[in-house]
């Protein structure tokens, strides 16, 4: 009826490292998805990437560095889009390779 404490401690340390593990992947999976904006620098409408230079939050006008490319994700359109566009967008990363998500112009 009753477990041997070491058991139970056992039983407990596992459910709080699942836990946390799953809460950081959340956590990591959610900051990935927030809505970022930025300025197009480059579009391949061939190899379906597109290169943006990031706006920094909290100063206006201000950029974060160089431009990032990204990877778009199947079926989003770059017909519309252009180099100096100011655009809104969203990411995520697998295998170290980022895709837009989400990509609307301003």
């Amino acid at each position: 009826m009753f477990q041997k404490p070491e058991t139970a401690m056992k039983k407990i340390t596992k459910l709080v490292l699942v836990g946390t593990a799953t809460l950081t992947i959340l956590n990591s999976a959610a900051l990935t998805q927030q809505a970022r904006t930025g300025t197009i620098t480059k579009v391949d409408r061939i190899n379906g990437t597109v290169a943006i230079q990031q706006t920094q939050s909290g100063t206006t006008g201000a950029n974060t560095g160089g431009a990032e490319e990204f990877k778009t994700q199947q079926g989003l359109s770059l017909d519309a889009l252009h180099a100096g566009d100011k655009v809104t967008f969203s990411t995520t990363e697998a295998g170290g390779i980022k895709t837009i998500t989400k990509l609307q112009k301003q």
